[in-house]
Parts: C-alpha cells; sequence; structure tokens
C-alpha cells in the first residue's frame, strides 16, 4: 500500500524537483500527484483519495474542506517556523529524507490501524543490556555494541529505555521527532505505531539507528510495560532490523521480567569490584528463583561482561554459573566517543550468543 501525497506549490521549479526526488527514492512508499492551482489541488482531494496534502503558505487553505482521513501540512521557507494557520510546517529546504519523515508523521496520525509496512519474519536478534550493580557502564557497553553490529554491516538499532537513559549521550543525527513523539504514538489508540517509528528514528553517522531522548525526562515515566513490549515487538516485525539493543534499568519484578522475556540474550555489566560481584551473585540467584516458582525462563539467556574492570582491584565470579563473554578496562581521561570507539572493537560483542 502506498501512501497517496498532493504537493500544492506556486513555484513549479520546486515542485518538479521535489516530485523527482520523491520517485526515486520513495517510490515504493509514495503516489504523487503535484498541483500549481489550489482548485485543482482540493478537487482531486476526494475522488484520488489523497493521504496527506501538502501545500505552500502562499495558499490559504480551509482545511475544513479537506476529507478527514487527510493529513495536512503547510510548505516553509524556514526551519524555525513550526506552524501557520495553526496547521503543521514542513520546511522546505531541507533534505529530501526530513521531508519524508515528516510527511510520513502526518499521515501515521490519521492511517489509525491501517498500515503500510510489510511485517517481516521473526529475524531481528534482541539483546537487552542491564546490570544490578550501578555504574559499571552498562549503557555505555549497549551503545557500543550496537556500534559493533553496525560496523559489521548488520541494522543496528539502539533503543534507550531506561527512565533517566539518552540516546543522544552516544549518538546523533538530524531530525525533529523523538521518545516523547513516540510515546504519545503508544498512548493514542489513533496513531499509526509502525509508520510513527519509521518517522521518528534517526540514524548516526557510523551506522546505528535511535530515538532521541525524550524532550522531557518524566515523559519516559509514562511508559507502562505493555507499552514497552508493543514498541519492541512492532520495531522488531518491522523487518528493518537485525539487531535490537535495548538498554534498560534494572528489574526482576513481573513487569520487567515481561520486557526482558522478548530478548534472546540479556547482558549484564560488573566492574569486578566485591559490591558488584556480590549484587551480580544475588541477582542471578533470585532469577533462578523466579524461574523455578514462576516460570520466567530467562538464566539461560544471561551473561555477562567487564566493564571499567582493573587487575588490580577486580576479581571475576567464580563460584557462579553466569557465562562470562570477556570484558574491558577503564579507560583513564577518554571522551565518550573514544570509549564508544574502543569498547565496539572488542570482539566480546560476538559471543553473546
Amino acid at each position: 500500500m502506498k501512501i497517496k501525497l498532493a504537493l500544492l506549490e506556486k513555484d513549479s521549479r520546486y515542485l518538479n524537483r521535489m516530485v523527482a526526488a520523491f520517485n526515486t527514492k520513495y517510490a515504493d512508499k509514495f503516489e504523487i500527484y503535484s498541483f500549481t492551482e489550489p482548485e485543482a489541488a482540493l478537487s482531486a482531494l476526494e475522488s484520488a483519495r489523497i493521504n496527506v496534502f501538502v501545500a505552500g503558505n502562499a495558499f490559504e487553505i480551509d482545511t475544513n474542506l479537506l476529507p478527514k482521513r487527510c493529513g495536512f501540512a503547510y510548505f516553509v521557507d524556514s526551519a524555525d517556523v513550526d506552524m501557520v494557520n495553526g496547521q503543521r510546517a514542513i520546511c522546505k529546504f531541507q533534505k529530501a529524507d526530513l521531508i519524508y519523515k515528516q510527511i510520513l508523521s502526518i499521515y501515521s496520525e490519521n492511517a489509525g490501524s491501517v498500515s503500510g509496512l510489510k511485517f517481516a519474519d521473526d529475524s531481528c536478534r534482541i539483546i537487552a543490556f542491564t546490570s544490578p550493580s550501578g555504574g559499571t557502564g552498562s549503557s555505555s557497553m549497549a551503545a557500543a555494541c550496537a556500534l559493533h553490529y553496525a560496523a559489521q554491516g548488520k541494522k543496528t538499532l539502539y533503543l534507550n529505555l531506561e527512565t533517566f537513559g539518552s540516546s543522544d549521550l552516544f549518538f546523533s543525527a538530524e531530525g525533529q521527532f523523538d521518545m516523547s513523539d513516540i510515546i504519545f504514538a503508544l498512548k493514542s489508540k489513533k496513531v499509526n505505531l509502525a509508520m510513527k517509528l519509521e518517522s521518528c528514528v534517526k540514524q548516526d553517522p557510523r551506522g546505528v539507528y535511535f530515538y532521541s531522548q525524550a524532550k522531557i525526562a518524566l515523559d519516559m515515566t509514562e511508559l507502562g510495560a505493555e507499552e514497552i513490549q508493543r514498541l519492541v515487538s512492532e520495531a522488531r516485525l518491522s523487518g528493518a532490523y537485525d539487531y535490537m539493543i535495548l538498554d534498560l534499568d534494572f528489574g526482576l519484578e513481573q513487569n520487567s521480567a515481561e520486557i526482558l522475556k522478548k530478548a534472546h540474550s540479556i547482558v549484564w555489566v560488573g566492574d569486578g569490584s566485591e559490591i558488584s560481584n556480590t549484587k551480580l551473585s544475588r541477582a542471578y540467584s533470585a532469577v533462578a528463583t523466579l524461574e523455578q516458582n514462576k516460570d520466567i525462563p530467562l538464566n539461560g539467556r544471561i551473561c555477562l561482561a567487564y566493564n571499567k574492570f582493573s587487575n588490580k582491584t577486580g576479581k571475576t565470579i567464580s563460584d557462579s554459573e553466569i557465562r562470562s563473554i570477556g570484558g574491558a578496562p577503564k579507560y583513564e581521561h577518554a571522551e565518550t566517543a573514544q570509549v564508544l570507539e574502543r569498547l565496539s572493537a572488542l570482539e566480546l560483542f560476538d559471543k553473546i550468543g
């Protein structure tokens, strides 16, 4: 199913360039109708069953005349303009990829449960990173793992679901959408979640796909376990990714366990200190109890990675069944990007299984 897109623009040269660019890059996504006269555009909206209508702001469109299913926005010259006459605005002078994502976002908010995506089989491998012992750098390990797979040519999504975590600490890319938009979509029954996920995702120059941090940190507290499960399932079933790296707050209560059950592998991160090792061992025993009493199969999926490990003060856990995949030292005086570069080169990520 293609999105039927109508473009109304006085500048015929710009209009032709836009149509050519979209037909080249998104021929499988859009069926495009272009107009330079508003009367012709408005008369085609119903007969052609247009899904999204974008008009230059030189025209004043009476949105009450638009079909209910038709999303609308104005083209504007400046990226600083968000709204025109109470309607969404899209900057004309930006990359076609960013315009595409904004149009896709508008469509997702009017498409309801209809999906234009082809769902793939369950070929996406999900790896969850978390830690019973804080301060060990599990987020850095998760981001490095995403970089490791992306460097191998694997389409990899890094999904930071920590309450106060931030993908923007590790990755950057252009685009106006973030996790707050995803949370709104999860809360709304009218938004096509699959389309919204595609419209909001960004890609770091190093290849990793991610969602920027929520505008307000407290937005993340609105995410319930069922909504996180739906988010993970929708991203997996989209067929867009080979790997999905989940960065999670630690927890073994029922809701957290249900989220972990979606992971093929679970990586706990420790630093080899006495405190860290004790917490890891106690958490592993707790998981064993959960498996026995509540039939929550997690133990076999857990492996242990050491980070910030010191040969002088650190020790590996010797009296536990936790499978160790290796570790990394503490990189003194290194910036985040440098730490990620060194961590992502480690072979331990290939041992996750």
